[in-house]
């Protein structure tokens, strides 16, 4: 659910719910037979992924029959708005961009959002390796795009999972779950989508086709926070925004500007 609308290979699921192969193969075929959950082969690999609509109608069906005459039962079951009862306007967004390095791809989408759009949202980014460092054809991209990289430093996601770190209401992941690279799920309850691209990071051949590299990554960011900075959030139930938000991640999936 977490990472829909991506297919993800079984070896993940089953390190992800710390599950031998051969049990996790029994839920995962029980989870197909009722229709849960759909089979993509990807080259050698079998991908997985939700049905949402399936899955929808499911609890859907569970909470019209726990429900029924008990509302008090199920109101803690859907907090469709963003910390339990706070409303979704006259709000500064917090928005935490996630990539393996922190050294390129959530450096560009903080640094986009941050000037596309500051005034409604707090944009960060932070990477799954422990030590990092800005790459240097990223801070030449954002240089020639007019960004501010003074403001930028490579961070750990451990920054942002103290007791005092921001409360984030949107966590963008944009690894590529392709490379097999790390893509961790945020706890708590904020919006999220899977915005993978290929790390520009590992282009290789000449300068000139590594610069082009990380200016078709920023160009494919930029389109996808331009759309998303568009939303009308404030108007949007948390239903309505998720799916805006996931049909973002496939409209504009490989497209850079």
């Amino acid at each position: 659910m977490r990472r829909y609308p991506d297919r993800v290979p079984a070896t993940e699921l089953a390190q992800a719910l710390a599950l031998k192969p051969n049990t996790l193969s029994t839920y995962i075929g029980a989870l197909m037979q009722a229709g849960l959950v759909t089979q993509e082969r990807a080259g050698t690999s079998l991908r997985y992924a939700i049905d949402i609509a399936a899955a929808r109608e499911t609890f859907d069906y569970l909470l019209h029959i726990c429900c029924r005459g008990r509302p008090d039962i199920c109101s803690p079951l859907t907090p469709f708005a963003f910390d339990g009862d706070r409303p979704m306007t006259d709000h500064k967004y917090n928005v935490l961009f996630i990539c393996t390095g922190n050294s390129a791809r959530s450096i560009f989408a903080e640094s986009i959002l941050r000037d596309m759009a500051g005034d409604r949202f707090n944009a960060q980014s932070a990477g799954t390796i422990p030590r990092s460092e800005l790459n240097p054809f990223a801070l030449d991209v954002l240089e020639q795009k007019g960004h501010d990289i003074s403001v930028l430093s490579s961070k750990n996601i451990s920054v942002f999972q103290t007791d005092d770190a921001p409360q984030f209401d949107f966590v963008f992941t944009v690894c590529n779950q392709a490379a097999n690279e790390e893509c961790p799920a945020w706890t708590g309850q904020p919006v999220s989508a899977h915005w993978g691209m290929p790390d520009p990071v590992k282009a290789e051949g000449s300068d000139a086709e590594k610069s082009l590299a990380f200016h078709q990554a920023y160009g494919a960011l930029s389109n996808r926070i331009k759309a998303f900075s568009a939303l009308p959030i404030d108007s949007l139930d948390r239903i309505g925004l998720q799916k805006a938000i996931d049909d973002i991640a496939t409209t504009f999936e490989g497209t850079p500007a």
